[in-house]
Protein backbone atom coordinates (compact mmCIF):
# COMPACT_ATOMS: atom_id res chain seq x y z
CA UNK A 1 0.00 0.00 0.00
CA UNK A 2 2.85 2.36 0.73
CA UNK A 3 4.40 1.85 -2.69
CA UNK A 4 1.01 2.25 -4.41
CA UNK A 5 0.29 5.45 -2.48
CA UNK A 6 3.71 6.87 -3.28
CA UNK A 7 3.28 6.02 -6.99
CA UNK A 8 -0.13 7.72 -7.13
CA UNK A 9 1.18 10.84 -5.37
CA UNK A 10 4.24 11.01 -7.62
CA UNK A 11 2.06 10.68 -10.74
CA UNK A 12 -0.35 13.33 -9.46
CA UNK A 13 2.57 15.69 -8.77
CA UNK A 14 3.86 15.23 -12.33
CA UNK A 15 0.41 15.80 -13.81
CA UNK A 16 -0.36 19.02 -11.88
CA UNK A 17 1.22 21.37 -14.50
CA UNK A 18 -0.54 19.52 -17.33
CA UNK A 19 -3.92 19.69 -15.59
CA UNK A 20 -3.35 23.39 -14.85
CA UNK A 21 -2.51 24.03 -18.50
CA UNK A 22 -5.59 22.18 -19.73
CA UNK A 23 -7.99 23.91 -17.29
CA UNK A 24 -6.66 27.40 -18.01
CA UNK A 25 -6.99 26.84 -21.74
CA UNK A 26 -10.72 27.46 -21.10
CA UNK A 27 -10.10 30.61 -19.06
CA UNK A 28 -11.81 33.79 -20.26
CA UNK A 29 -8.57 35.73 -19.79
CA UNK A 30 -7.79 39.08 -21.36
CA UNK A 31 -4.16 40.21 -21.10
CA UNK A 32 -2.85 37.48 -18.80
CA UNK A 33 -3.89 33.96 -17.92
CA UNK A 34 -3.01 33.78 -14.24
CA UNK A 35 -6.34 34.33 -12.47
CA UNK A 36 -9.50 32.38 -13.36
CA UNK A 37 -12.08 34.71 -14.95
CA UNK A 38 -14.69 32.28 -16.21
CA UNK A 39 -15.23 29.40 -18.60
CA UNK A 40 -15.12 29.95 -22.37
CA UNK A 41 -14.55 27.99 -25.57
CA UNK A 42 -13.37 31.06 -27.45
CA UNK A 43 -9.70 30.17 -26.89
CA UNK A 44 -10.16 26.81 -28.64
CA UNK A 45 -12.19 28.19 -31.55
CA UNK A 46 -9.95 31.23 -32.09
CA UNK A 47 -6.47 29.92 -31.38
CA UNK A 48 -4.71 32.41 -33.63
CA UNK A 49 -6.21 35.46 -31.92
CA UNK A 50 -3.02 35.88 -29.89
CA UNK A 51 -0.55 37.74 -32.14
CA UNK A 52 2.25 35.57 -33.46
CA UNK A 53 1.33 32.35 -31.67
CA UNK A 54 0.30 30.39 -34.77
CA UNK A 55 3.38 31.57 -36.68
CA UNK A 56 5.59 30.41 -33.81
CA UNK A 57 3.81 27.06 -33.63
CA UNK A 58 4.10 26.56 -37.40
CA UNK A 59 7.80 27.39 -37.25
CA UNK A 60 8.35 24.77 -34.54
CA UNK A 61 6.43 22.15 -36.55
CA UNK A 62 8.38 22.85 -39.76
CA UNK A 63 11.74 22.86 -37.97
CA UNK A 64 10.84 19.70 -36.06
CA UNK A 65 9.76 17.78 -39.18
CA UNK A 66 12.77 18.78 -41.30
CA UNK A 67 15.23 18.15 -38.46
CA UNK A 68 13.62 14.81 -37.67
CA UNK A 69 13.77 13.57 -41.28
CA UNK A 70 17.43 14.54 -41.69
CA UNK A 71 18.52 13.26 -38.26
CA UNK A 72 16.59 9.98 -38.66
CA UNK A 73 18.02 9.19 -42.09
CA UNK A 74 21.61 10.03 -41.13
CA UNK A 75 21.32 8.46 -37.67
CA UNK A 76 19.92 5.20 -39.04
CA UNK A 77 22.74 4.86 -41.55
CA UNK A 78 25.35 5.66 -38.91
CA UNK A 79 23.83 3.16 -36.46
CA UNK A 80 23.89 0.37 -39.06
CA UNK A 81 27.47 1.21 -39.99
CA UNK A 82 28.63 1.22 -36.36
CA UNK A 83 26.95 -2.11 -35.58
CA UNK A 84 27.60 -4.06 -38.78
CA UNK A 85 31.01 -2.90 -40.03
CA UNK A 86 34.54 -2.56 -38.71
CA UNK A 87 36.47 0.52 -39.81
CA UNK A 88 39.15 2.88 -38.55
CA UNK A 89 38.15 5.40 -35.88
CA UNK A 90 34.97 3.43 -35.14
CA UNK A 91 35.27 3.89 -31.38
CA UNK A 92 36.17 7.57 -31.80
CA UNK A 93 33.05 8.05 -33.94
CA UNK A 94 30.89 6.52 -31.22
CA UNK A 95 32.48 8.86 -28.67
CA UNK A 96 31.86 11.92 -30.84
CA UNK A 97 28.23 10.92 -31.28
CA UNK A 98 27.84 10.65 -27.51
CA UNK A 99 29.27 14.11 -26.81
CA UNK A 100 26.16 16.13 -27.85
CA UNK A 101 24.10 14.05 -25.42
CA UNK A 102 26.55 14.63 -22.57
CA UNK A 103 27.30 18.30 -23.23
CA UNK A 104 25.16 21.03 -21.61
CA UNK A 105 22.80 22.73 -24.04
CA UNK A 106 24.29 26.12 -23.19
CA UNK A 107 27.69 24.91 -24.37
CA UNK A 108 26.27 23.46 -27.59
CA UNK A 109 24.16 26.53 -28.33
CA UNK A 110 26.93 29.02 -27.63
CA UNK A 111 29.49 26.97 -29.59
CA UNK A 112 27.26 26.71 -32.64
CA UNK A 113 26.38 30.41 -32.44
CA UNK A 114 30.09 31.31 -32.35
CA UNK A 115 30.75 29.01 -35.30
CA UNK A 116 27.98 30.56 -37.37
CA UNK A 117 29.24 34.03 -36.44
CA UNK A 118 32.81 33.24 -37.49
CA UNK A 119 31.55 31.87 -40.82
CA UNK A 120 29.32 34.94 -41.34
CA UNK A 121 26.21 32.77 -41.65
CA UNK A 122 22.90 34.59 -41.24
CA UNK A 123 20.84 32.99 -38.48
CA UNK A 124 17.38 31.71 -39.27
CA UNK A 125 15.58 28.51 -40.18
CA UNK A 126 18.73 26.99 -41.65
CA UNK A 127 20.91 27.49 -38.58
CA UNK A 128 18.16 26.19 -36.28
CA UNK A 129 17.74 23.05 -38.38
CA UNK A 130 21.50 22.44 -38.43
CA UNK A 131 21.67 22.86 -34.66
CA UNK A 132 18.71 20.54 -34.06
CA UNK A 133 20.07 17.86 -36.37
CA UNK A 134 23.39 17.94 -34.54
CA UNK A 135 21.91 17.07 -31.15
CA UNK A 136 19.01 14.90 -32.40
CA UNK A 137 21.24 12.61 -34.45
CA UNK A 138 22.92 11.25 -31.30
CA UNK A 139 19.60 10.11 -29.84
CA UNK A 140 18.63 8.53 -33.16
CA UNK A 141 21.89 6.58 -33.34
CA UNK A 142 21.53 5.27 -29.78
CA UNK A 143 17.91 4.20 -30.33
CA UNK A 144 18.47 2.52 -33.70
CA UNK A 145 21.68 0.82 -32.51
CA UNK A 146 19.68 -0.96 -29.83
CA UNK A 147 17.28 -2.21 -32.49
CA UNK A 148 20.09 -3.32 -34.83
CA UNK A 149 21.73 -5.25 -31.98
CA UNK A 150 18.51 -7.22 -31.44
CA UNK A 151 18.20 -8.39 -35.05
CA UNK A 152 18.86 -12.04 -35.87
CA UNK A 153 21.51 -12.19 -38.64
CA UNK A 154 20.10 -15.55 -39.73
CA UNK A 155 17.07 -13.79 -41.24
CA UNK A 156 19.23 -11.73 -43.56
CA UNK A 157 21.36 -14.76 -44.38
CA UNK A 158 18.20 -16.63 -45.34
CA UNK A 159 17.29 -13.81 -47.71
CA UNK A 160 20.70 -13.97 -49.35
CA UNK A 161 20.46 -17.76 -49.60
CA UNK A 162 17.23 -17.24 -51.54
CA UNK A 163 19.20 -15.18 -54.10
CA UNK A 164 18.02 -11.84 -52.80
CA UNK A 165 20.14 -8.88 -53.84
CA UNK A 166 21.62 -6.68 -51.08
CA UNK A 167 18.99 -4.01 -51.80
CA UNK A 168 16.15 -6.54 -51.74
CA UNK A 169 17.38 -8.06 -48.48
CA UNK A 170 17.63 -4.64 -46.87
CA UNK A 171 14.23 -3.31 -47.95
CA UNK A 172 12.30 -6.58 -47.54
CA UNK A 173 13.92 -7.94 -44.36
CA UNK A 174 16.24 -5.53 -42.55
CA UNK A 175 14.26 -2.32 -42.91
CA UNK A 176 10.89 -3.74 -41.76
CA UNK A 177 12.61 -5.22 -38.70
CA UNK A 178 14.31 -1.89 -37.97
CA UNK A 179 11.17 0.17 -38.57
CA UNK A 180 9.87 0.15 -34.95
CA UNK A 181 13.22 1.43 -33.71
CA UNK A 182 13.41 4.02 -36.49
CA UNK A 183 9.90 5.30 -35.72
CA UNK A 184 10.73 5.49 -32.01
CA UNK A 185 13.90 7.44 -32.81
CA UNK A 186 11.96 9.78 -35.13
CA UNK A 187 9.33 10.51 -32.47
CA UNK A 188 12.03 11.15 -29.87
CA UNK A 189 13.89 13.42 -32.28
CA UNK A 190 10.76 15.43 -33.09
CA UNK A 191 9.92 15.82 -29.40
CA UNK A 192 13.42 17.08 -28.60
CA UNK A 193 13.40 19.48 -31.55
CA UNK A 194 9.93 20.85 -30.86
CA UNK A 195 10.66 21.32 -27.15
CA UNK A 196 14.16 22.84 -27.40
CA UNK A 197 14.65 26.41 -26.24
CA UNK A 198 18.27 26.99 -25.19
CA UNK A 199 20.07 25.88 -28.36
CA UNK A 200 17.34 27.44 -30.51
CA UNK A 201 17.59 30.76 -28.70
CA UNK A 202 21.30 30.99 -29.50
CA UNK A 203 20.84 30.26 -33.21
CA UNK A 204 17.36 31.52 -34.11
CA UNK A 205 18.06 35.00 -35.39
CA UNK A 206 14.71 36.61 -36.25
CA UNK A 207 12.79 33.30 -36.14
CA UNK A 208 10.52 32.69 -33.16
CA UNK A 209 9.62 29.12 -32.25
CA UNK A 210 6.83 28.09 -29.90
CA UNK A 211 9.08 27.61 -26.82
CA UNK A 212 10.66 31.00 -27.51
CA UNK A 213 7.21 32.56 -27.83
CA UNK A 214 6.24 31.14 -24.43
CA UNK A 215 9.44 32.49 -22.86
CA UNK A 216 8.92 35.97 -24.31
CA UNK A 217 5.21 36.02 -23.44
CA UNK A 218 5.87 34.94 -19.84
CA UNK A 219 7.06 38.45 -18.94
CA UNK A 220 3.70 40.01 -19.85
CA UNK A 221 1.39 37.03 -19.25
CA UNK A 222 1.12 33.88 -21.33
CA UNK A 223 -2.08 33.99 -23.43
CA UNK A 224 -4.70 31.29 -22.99
CA UNK A 225 -4.18 30.26 -26.61
CA UNK A 226 -0.72 28.99 -25.67
CA UNK A 227 -2.40 26.69 -23.15
CA UNK A 228 -4.73 25.52 -25.91
CA UNK A 229 -1.85 24.54 -28.19
CA UNK A 230 0.04 22.86 -25.35
CA UNK A 231 -3.09 20.91 -24.35
CA UNK A 232 -3.76 19.89 -27.94
CA UNK A 233 -0.19 18.62 -28.37
CA UNK A 234 -0.47 16.62 -25.14
CA UNK A 235 -3.81 15.09 -26.17
CA UNK A 236 -2.45 14.22 -29.62
CA UNK A 237 0.57 12.54 -28.01
CA UNK A 238 -1.67 10.46 -25.76
CA UNK A 239 -3.79 9.42 -28.75
CA UNK A 240 -0.69 8.36 -30.71
CA UNK A 241 0.53 6.27 -27.77
CA UNK A 242 -2.89 4.65 -27.32
CA UNK A 243 -3.24 3.84 -31.01
CA UNK A 244 0.26 2.37 -31.05
CA UNK A 245 -0.43 0.21 -28.01
CA UNK A 246 -3.79 -0.99 -29.33
CA UNK A 247 -2.28 -1.82 -32.72
CA UNK A 248 0.62 -3.70 -31.13
CA UNK A 249 -1.76 -5.66 -28.90
CA UNK A 250 -3.97 -6.58 -31.87
CA UNK A 251 -0.93 -7.71 -33.85
CA UNK A 252 0.26 -9.83 -30.91
CA UNK A 253 -3.15 -11.50 -30.67
CA UNK A 254 -3.15 -12.31 -34.39
CA UNK A 255 0.33 -13.82 -34.14
CA UNK A 256 -0.73 -15.86 -31.10
CA UNK A 257 -3.69 -17.28 -33.02
CA UNK A 258 -1.47 -18.18 -35.99
CA UNK A 259 1.01 -19.98 -33.75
Amino acid sequence: MGLATYSVLALAFLLIPIVYTFIFSFNAALKNNIAWRGFTLRNWTNVCDAPGICDAFAASIIIGIVSTVIATVLGTMIAIALMRYRFRFRSQTSLLLFLPMASPEVVLGAGLAAQFLSLAVNKGFGTIIIAHVMFCISFVVVTVKARVASLDPALEEAGRDLYGSPNAVFWRITFPLLLPGILAAALLSFSLSFDDFIITNFNAGAVTTFPMYIYIAASRGIPAQANVIASAVFILTILVVLITQITAAARARRLARIR
